[in-house]
């Protein structure tokens, strides 16, 4: 009797075993989907980044153009030239007439700045205050003057009882500069930090991130230190957010702030160099990399990655013997006969803001993002040692991790903003290092109301707002698809197999995505596994502001949208918004002429004076390129999918 109840307890708890292996198998199957439909949203959202980058840094090659050709078409107007090239003018005389009335209830600073000015900071931008442009103008010049008498690479020394914390890309997200600040402490002699680069764009609160780093640096000038990135470049801005930000924030003063904030970028170190050990760059090297001319190279003429320099200014710097870095730390000297860098010098620069590295070895062009260069293991290994150094930290990439080891452990990246795309995207890290001890990573991750919800939820929010960008980017080129869609469509049947639609897809959007796991997001398949390739375009539209103009001119100026709106807002000097229709014209032409755009200046002509609504000869810009924008047909529901993201 028993030996039959025990019989009978082993079949069922072998049945209850199996139950639970299948349960089991079966939820590690729907977590990797899960984990595998959120790869593929940040590979959307990555590969679009890196294409818009690609898109900015290709401007550099217009301004070039533009500015060896403008003056030949219009020998008597050269203030163009000089609105690119100019210096900024210390601005200090500004203060002056600045008045901070009664009335205001944001945080006052008192300089010289201490450690109670970076509390009241951080406890005023805590309560969304807005703190006012003469303190803003204020630390802008102070800050500027100190910039100037550091060389290109600051030299840190660390021991067992002082050590460093090291941050990466914080991008305006003010949460993750405030969790790192309650993690592991705030600034002091005692607790000095390195920030690497990119500390502003993209987020809503790269002002008062800027503002909390630069009183910081001021108290402590000796404990915080700064590099320059990629986005500490004014006509970066333009583009990610900054510009519009500081407009926003500071709309009788934006001006004078946005004028002094260009200077001070160029006076921003571009690297450190800890323990004559660790080379702290924001993004890496080439196989060209000469650090010792970095060390002399003076900083402060690279205005900015899109002006390179004009044509007669490639004189080679004075070659120097190989070997070990110049540790002097003296700063460059400012007496030159030019105000430009020579060519190998700006590209110098370009590849240590803008480099990546990769797995396979050799140094080959960042086609991701169109500047710097990708390096492998080998190219670390032989800068390295070329220069007596034994590890590289860098920035400027998005890790799930919030950092990531590399070239066996040669290359460091470490990023500090997490949520960087959407909610849950990514984690943000910083490192801490201490003499003779190895480098610990701290992970941390700003959390709101969304990051309680479950996984499956989260990766629906992320994949609709990654499915929606990509949509955008399908009918900017739509009638480029549809001719590459019916090349292949030798049957006329308005369908290709799902591998041809893949190949067209990419061969006209070049993001290099997985087409064909997205297609079900994208276009209808039928059931023998042909794509319906004209569905590719449906729920969505460019709005028109002419009604009778042609779709593909539509097209053209949406794609250039942002382009063309860097390239007015440097014409329009007095950040009015206004811009004369003559100026228009003007620009147009070169754009057109450089990028081969085939559009009659005629339709040009109708569609800014469709926006010159009072006809008074100049139109409002922002509002021309806003009638150019996506409308989706499920518009109302993504807006409600999204609406947690506090990040846009």
């Amino acid at each position: 009797m028993g030996c039959g109840n025990s019989a009978l307890n082993s079949k069922k708890s072998e049945k209850v075993l199996k139950a639970a292996l299948v349960i089991q198998n079966w939820y590690r199957g729907y977590r990797a989907r899960l984990r595998a439909r959120l790869q593929y949203a940040v590979a959307i959202f990555e590969s679009i980044e890196y294409a818009d980058e690609q898109s900015q840094m290709q401007l550099s090659d217009f301004f070039s153009f533009m500015l060896e050709n403008y003056t030949q078409i219009h020998k008597d107007d050269p203030e163009l030239s000089n609105q690119l090239l100019e210096n900024a003018k210390d601005r200090q005389e500004y203060l002056g007439l600045i008045e901070v009335p009664d009335s205001y209830d944001g945080p006052r600073l008192h300089f010289p700045f201490n450690f109670t000015d970076i509390a009241l900071l951080i406890d005023a931008f805590k309560h969304q205050k807005t703190l006012h442009a003469y303190y803003v103008l204020e630390v802008l010049f102070e800050t500027k003057k100190l910039l100037k008498q550091r060389p290109n690479f600051t030299h840190l020394k660390t021991s067992a009882s002082k050590g460093l914390t090291i941050c990466g890309d914080l991008h305006g997200k003010l949460d993750d500069l405030l969790l790192i600040f309650y993690k592991n402490g705030l600034p002091s002699e005692n607790n000095p930090y390195l920030f690497n680069g990119d500390f502003v764009d993209r987020g809503r609160y790269s002002m008062e991130v800027l503002m909390i780093l630069l009183v910081s640096f001021l108290v402590y000038p000796k404990d915080i230190h700064l590099n320059r990135g990629n986005h500490e470049d004014f006509m970066m801005n333009m583009r990610y957010g900054f510009t519009k930000e500081i407009l926003n924030k500071y709309k009788i003063h934006g001006k004078k702030i946005l004028q002094t904030l260009e200077e001070l970028y160029t006076w921003i170190p571009i690297g450190s160099i800890i323990d004559n050990e660790i080379l702290v760059i924001h993004g890496g090297i080439s196989e060209s990399t000469d650090l010792n001319l970095l060390h002399r190279i003076e900083r402060h003429k690279m205005k900015s990655v899109l002006l390179p320099p004009l044509a007669g200014s490639s004189i080679e710097p004075e070659k120097k013997k190989a070997g070990a870095i110049i540790l002097s730390g003296g700063v460059p000297s400012k007496d030159s006969s030019s105000d430009q860098l020579s060519k190998h010098e700006w590209e110098q620069i370009i590849d240590i803001l803008w480099s990546d590295p990769r797995g396979t070895k050799g140094c080959f062009p960042n086609t991701g993002r169109g500047g710097g260069c990708y390096f492998g293991p080998d190219i670390s290994t032989s800068i390295l040692n070329k220069y007596h150094l034994k590890k590289i930290i860098r920035s400027h990439e998005c890790k799930p991790e919030g950092y990531e080891i590399c070239h066996d452990g040669k290359v460091i990246t470490v990023f500090s903003a997490s949520n960087y795309y959407e909610e849950g995207s990514n984690r943000g890290a910083y490192i801490r290092l201490a003499y003779g001890m190895d480098l610990e990573f701290f992970q941390h991750q700003v959390t709101t109301s969304t990051c309680y919800q479950p996984l499956h939820q989260r990766v629906n929010v992320m994949e609709s707002s990654a499915i929606r960008i990509l949509k955008e980017r399908i009918i900017a080129r739509k009638t480029d698809l549809t001719h590459a869609f019916q090349v292949r469509d030798h049957s006329k049947s308005g369908k290709l197999s799902v591998t041809q639609w893949a190949f067209s897809m990419e061969s006209i959007l070049g993001l290099n995505l997985p087409w064909r796991t997205l297609s079900m997001h994208l276009v209808k398949v039928d059931k023998d596994g042909y794509a319906d390739y004209m569905t590719s375009f449906q729920d969505i539209r460019i709005e028109k502001p002419v009604k009778e103009a042609e779709s593909a001119i539509i097209e053209t100026l949406y794609r250039y949208r942002t382009d063309l709106q860097i390239i007015f807002n440097i014409i329009d000097s007095d950040r009015s918004g206004q811009i004369s229709m003559e100026e228009f014209r003007k620009m147009w032409k070169l754009f057109s002429s450089h990028y081969n755009v085939q559009i009659h200046d005629s339709q040009i002509d109708e569609l800014a004076n469709t926006m010159d609504l009072n006809k008074d000869g100049s139109i409002d810009f922002n509002e021309f390129l806003k009638a150019f924008y996506v409308v989706h047909k499920y518009e109302k529901d993504n807006i409600s999918n999204t609406k947690h993201s506090r990040y846009q």
